[in-house]
């Protein structure tokens, strides 16, 4: 069964960045190919994610300048399996990254005293956390056929922000004109991730 929600919202998203004429765009996923993409690296789109790389997979945009990548949209077609294990780890590499540098989160429960020990905590609680698929650079979508409507998230370390009310908005936000007076209240919604939403 469709989720109807979830295909409206990834539809809308893929809409809003055809409209935004911001990059290349290459025919959608097949079913076969989120098959073979989700059984490689262990994950499952949401419906929205899942419905807006079905409309169309953005594949080029030009780089910002400083960027991480050359390329920003995750090429699930044709990318090096090195390059999207590299953004699917981004997340966990970026707060264990944070975590051995010092700063600790009270998502992660007590901090052991210990550097190494903190950052061998920190694993084990990321372990268990919900997994986030990368859209686009750092912004990230939570995996699973859940509840549609997640807010996209910005990770960078433990800087985690949300991006946008859903994937739809954070298109707009991205590559569109946001109306300045539109109310901003994302619904933090992912166990763990959320935590670091304040």
């Amino acid at each position: 069964m469709i989720d109807t929600d979830g295909a409206r919202l990834g539809e809308e998203a893929a809409r809003r960045l055809a409209e935004a004429d911001c990059c290349e765009m290459a025919p959608g996923l097949m079913e076969e190919e989120f098959s073979r993409i989700e059984a490689t690296y262990g994950f499952e789109f949401s419906l929205e994610h899942r419905a807006f790389l079905a409309a169309g997979l953005p594949v080029a945009s030009p780089p910002e300048e400083g960027a991480t990548w050359q390329q920003p949209w995750p090429d699930w077609r044709h990318a090096d399996e090195d390059d999207l294990r590299h953004r699917l780890e981004w997340p966990v590499r970026e707060v264990l990254g944070d975590v051995a540098h010092g700063s600790w989160h009270p998502a992660l429960g007590a901090r052991p005293t210990s550097g190494e020990e903190a950052v061998e905590v920190a694993r084990a609680v990321l372990a268990r956390a919900p997994r986030l698929v990368p859209v686009y650079a750092h912004r990230f979508i939570p995996a699973g056929h859940g509840t549609p409507g997640h807010p996209v998230l910005s990770v960078w370390g433990t800087d985690i922000i949300s991006y946008g009310h859903d994937l739809a908005d954070c298109i707009d936000r991205e590559f569109g004109e946001v109306d300045e007076n539109a109310p901003w209240d994302p619904r933090a919604s992912v166990p763990f991730w959320k935590d670091f939403l304040g």
